[in-house]
């Protein structure tokens, strides 16, 4: 069974570095600030490596939606 399709595990991909540098520019952290991931968490798209960061958007009942950003480690 494919885990990243069902219903309850929230939207995972991949963030292209400009968008990041961006995220990272706007919190004034580093990468390594960042909460991880692990490579083999099987939510992660395939393509994930590690040193990647991962952006996770999940339904919020008081926020409509929230979005959380995770580095892949191994």
């Amino acid at each position: 069974m494919d885990v990243s399709e069902h219903t309850l595990v929230p939207e995972h991909s991949l963030m292209d570095e400009d968008e990041l540098e961006t995220v990272l520019a706007e919190y004034d952290i580093k990468r390594t600030d960042l909460p991880k991931i692990k490579r083999a968490d099987p939510a992660l798209p395939d393509e994930a490596e590690v040193g990647n960061v991962v952006k996770i958007v999940r339904e919020s009942r008081t926020a409509d939606r929230a979005v959380v950003y995770r580095l892949v480690i191994e």
